[in-house]
């Protein structure tokens, strides 16, 4: 399966690299099985500075990348691809044709911004959820949770937390198993439910 991760200028550091870990992880585990197939996708190739500096060369634009089977939206400084519409109008084309699509911390705005008719339940970090009701009247915003899963959209609070739902994407994706032994070989606490 193919995961591709979308960052962009100021994009939250381990709102990308926790899922990247996780699925890359998972594959190594599986030796030459390799189920997934992750990588960093941004609005063109070029190296994208994430937040604090943190420079970053995505693999591939949203113009050239191979086709997903799911795409993981990073939460950040969203501000900017909040009005950026080739950026929504690709996450609204991948939406309708990915298994499922999922978002990191503050990512489920830019989803929400780009699928104005997206109305199911979702989180984000605690910080963001008064914006993010205020904003989307038509999401059911859900408080103190890790992440939610509503079939092909699930959403994550901040940062650590897209690791559990990483976590929970590859028990889905694969098996329950193979999301423990990646915790484990992660030496991460995961928490499964929500």
């Amino acid at each position: 399966m193919n995961i591709g991760i979308f960052i962009y200028p100021d994009a939250e550091v381990l709102d990308f690299s926790g899922p990247f870990e996780v699925f890359s992880t998972a594959s190594r585990l599986c030796g030459t099985e390799n189920p997934f197939s992750v990588f960093l996708i941004a609005e063109s190739s070029a190296l994208v500075s994430a937040r604090a500096g943190y420079k970053v060369l995505p693999e591939y634009s949203i113009d050239d990348h191979p086709p997903l089977d799911v795409l993981i939206v990073s939460g950040g400084v969203h501000t900017h691809e909040m009005g950026n519409e080739k950026v929504l109008a690709w996450i609204r084309s991948q939406a309708e044709c990915v298994t499922l699509i999922a978002t990191v911390c503050t990512g489920i705005f830019l989803l929400a911004n780009a699928v104005r008719s997206l109305s199911c339940k979702v989180t984000t970090h605690w910080e963001d959820i008064p914006e993010l009701k205020k904003r989307f009247g038509r999401l059911h915003v859900v408080e103190g949770v890790r992440w939610v899963d509503e079939g092909s959209v699930i959403s994550s609070g901040g940062i650590s937390a897209g690791i559990d739902m990483s976590l929970h994407l590859v028990s889905k994706l694969h098996s329950e198993s193979l999301a423990e032994k990646t915790a484990l070989q992660m030496e991460f606490a995961w928490t499964k439910n929500t």
